[in-house]
Protein backbone atom coordinates (compact mmCIF):
# COMPACT_ATOMS: atom_id res chain seq x y z
CA UNK A 1 0.00 0.00 0.00
CA UNK A 2 0.80 3.96 -0.42
CA UNK A 3 0.58 6.24 2.37
CA UNK A 4 -1.52 8.28 0.44
CA UNK A 5 -4.23 5.17 0.90
CA UNK A 6 -3.70 5.80 4.41
CA UNK A 7 -3.85 9.48 4.71
CA UNK A 8 -7.26 9.29 2.59
CA UNK A 9 -5.94 11.90 0.08
CA UNK A 10 -6.31 11.96 -3.80
CA UNK A 11 -3.40 10.69 -5.86
CA UNK A 12 -4.34 13.17 -8.78
CA UNK A 13 -4.96 16.29 -6.44
CA UNK A 14 -1.87 14.96 -4.63
CA UNK A 15 0.45 14.89 -7.45
CA UNK A 16 -0.73 18.87 -8.07
CA UNK A 17 0.26 19.94 -4.74
CA UNK A 18 3.67 17.71 -4.71
CA UNK A 19 4.40 19.90 -8.08
CA UNK A 20 3.84 23.20 -6.08
CA UNK A 21 5.97 21.73 -3.28
CA UNK A 22 8.73 20.87 -5.55
CA UNK A 23 8.94 24.80 -6.75
CA UNK A 24 8.93 25.85 -3.23
CA UNK A 25 11.55 23.52 -2.47
CA UNK A 26 13.57 24.83 -5.22
CA UNK A 27 13.29 28.69 -4.09
CA UNK A 28 13.96 27.78 -0.72
CA UNK A 29 17.17 26.05 -1.70
CA UNK A 30 18.19 29.20 -3.62
CA UNK A 31 17.33 31.64 -0.83
CA UNK A 32 19.27 29.91 1.61
CA UNK A 33 22.26 30.41 -0.72
CA UNK A 34 21.11 33.73 -1.02
CA UNK A 35 21.04 34.32 2.65
CA UNK A 36 24.44 32.63 3.31
CA UNK A 37 26.30 35.01 1.12
CA UNK A 38 24.30 38.15 2.85
CA UNK A 39 25.38 36.72 5.67
CA UNK A 40 29.05 36.47 4.85
CA UNK A 41 29.53 39.16 2.55
CA UNK A 42 27.66 42.30 4.46
CA UNK A 43 29.31 44.72 5.40
CA UNK A 44 29.11 48.63 6.81
CA UNK A 45 26.85 50.23 9.46
CA UNK A 46 24.65 47.54 10.12
CA UNK A 47 26.80 45.30 9.81
CA UNK A 48 26.44 43.28 13.44
CA UNK A 49 22.18 43.65 13.25
CA UNK A 50 22.05 42.17 9.84
CA UNK A 51 24.99 39.53 9.99
CA UNK A 52 22.86 38.49 12.74
CA UNK A 53 19.83 38.55 11.31
CA UNK A 54 20.82 36.73 7.53
CA UNK A 55 21.80 33.81 10.13
CA UNK A 56 18.09 33.61 11.91
CA UNK A 57 17.04 34.05 8.17
CA UNK A 58 19.02 30.89 6.63
CA UNK A 59 18.57 28.89 9.27
CA UNK A 60 14.59 29.58 9.27
CA UNK A 61 14.84 28.70 5.64
CA UNK A 62 16.94 25.42 6.14
CA UNK A 63 14.41 23.98 8.45
CA UNK A 64 11.49 24.56 5.80
CA UNK A 65 13.88 22.96 2.99
CA UNK A 66 13.66 20.13 5.12
CA UNK A 67 9.87 19.98 6.25
CA UNK A 68 9.01 20.50 2.59
CA UNK A 69 11.20 17.56 1.15
CA UNK A 70 9.58 15.22 4.00
CA UNK A 71 6.13 16.70 3.04
CA UNK A 72 6.60 15.87 -0.49
CA UNK A 73 7.52 12.24 0.73
CA UNK A 74 4.26 12.18 2.84
CA UNK A 75 2.52 12.66 -0.22
CA UNK A 76 3.87 10.31 -2.63
CA UNK A 77 6.70 12.10 -4.27
CA UNK A 78 10.32 12.32 -4.51
CA UNK A 79 12.00 15.75 -3.53
CA UNK A 80 14.61 17.15 -5.99
CA UNK A 81 17.80 17.05 -4.08
CA UNK A 82 20.21 18.28 -7.28
CA UNK A 83 21.29 21.97 -7.04
CA UNK A 84 21.19 22.04 -11.33
CA UNK A 85 17.59 20.91 -11.04
CA UNK A 86 17.16 24.26 -8.47
CA UNK A 87 18.62 26.78 -10.40
CA UNK A 88 16.77 25.17 -13.63
CA UNK A 89 13.31 25.87 -12.15
CA UNK A 90 13.75 28.48 -9.04
CA UNK A 91 11.98 31.58 -9.61
CA UNK A 92 14.95 32.75 -7.40
CA UNK A 93 17.80 33.63 -8.97
CA UNK A 94 21.41 33.70 -7.29
CA UNK A 95 22.67 37.00 -5.91
CA UNK A 96 26.68 37.40 -5.30
CA UNK A 97 28.89 40.07 -4.43
CA UNK A 98 26.32 41.85 -2.19
CA UNK A 99 27.83 43.25 0.91
CA UNK A 100 25.09 46.48 1.00
CA UNK A 101 22.74 46.21 3.42
CA UNK A 102 20.11 48.05 1.54
CA UNK A 103 20.42 45.51 -1.26
CA UNK A 104 20.79 42.48 0.74
CA UNK A 105 17.40 43.67 2.26
CA UNK A 106 15.45 44.30 -1.23
CA UNK A 107 16.65 41.39 -2.52
CA UNK A 108 15.36 39.34 0.68
CA UNK A 109 11.94 41.12 0.85
CA UNK A 110 11.29 40.71 -2.98
CA UNK A 111 12.43 37.05 -2.22
CA UNK A 112 9.38 36.79 0.74
CA UNK A 113 7.11 38.39 -1.71
CA UNK A 114 7.32 35.74 -4.33
CA UNK A 115 7.67 33.29 -1.59
CA UNK A 116 4.42 34.57 0.00
CA UNK A 117 3.08 34.80 -3.58
CA UNK A 118 3.65 31.06 -3.89
CA UNK A 119 2.50 29.51 -0.38
CA UNK A 120 -0.73 31.10 -0.96
CA UNK A 121 -1.27 29.60 -4.10
CA UNK A 122 -0.29 26.29 -2.67
CA UNK A 123 -2.50 27.09 0.47
CA UNK A 124 -5.44 27.13 -1.22
CA UNK A 125 -4.17 23.80 -4.00
CA UNK A 126 -3.87 22.32 -0.96
CA UNK A 127 -7.29 22.85 0.57
CA UNK A 128 -9.11 21.66 -3.21
CA UNK A 129 -6.79 18.70 -2.02
CA UNK A 130 -8.43 18.26 1.45
CA UNK A 131 -4.88 18.32 2.51
CA UNK A 132 -5.18 19.77 5.90
CA UNK A 133 -1.32 19.26 6.61
CA UNK A 134 0.16 21.18 3.85
CA UNK A 135 -2.46 23.77 4.91
CA UNK A 136 -1.60 23.94 8.51
CA UNK A 137 2.22 24.16 6.94
CA UNK A 138 1.36 26.71 4.65
CA UNK A 139 -0.43 28.89 6.98
CA UNK A 140 2.38 28.53 9.23
CA UNK A 141 5.35 30.22 6.92
CA UNK A 142 2.72 33.08 6.15
CA UNK A 143 1.79 33.96 9.87
CA UNK A 144 5.71 34.11 10.33
CA UNK A 145 6.75 35.71 7.14
CA UNK A 146 4.20 38.32 7.53
CA UNK A 147 5.72 39.38 10.89
CA UNK A 148 9.08 39.36 9.40
CA UNK A 149 8.28 41.56 5.93
CA UNK A 150 6.91 43.87 8.50
CA UNK A 151 10.02 43.61 10.89
CA UNK A 152 12.49 43.93 7.85
CA UNK A 153 10.31 47.23 6.35
CA UNK A 154 10.44 48.76 9.58
CA UNK A 155 14.35 48.44 9.82
CA UNK A 156 15.18 49.65 5.93
CA UNK A 157 13.01 52.70 7.09
CA UNK A 158 16.17 54.07 8.61
CA UNK A 159 15.08 57.55 10.37
CA UNK A 160 11.95 57.96 12.85
CA UNK A 161 10.63 60.61 10.83
CA UNK A 162 7.20 60.60 10.61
Amino acid sequence: MKTLDYLHLDASKASKVIAALQQLLSNYQLFYTNLRGFHWNIKGHGFFVLHSKFEELYDDAAEKVDEIAERILMLGGEPVSAFSEYLKTSRIKEITGVSCGDEALKNVLDTYGLLIEEERALLSLASDAKDEATVALMSDYLKGQEKTVWMLVAFSSGDCKK
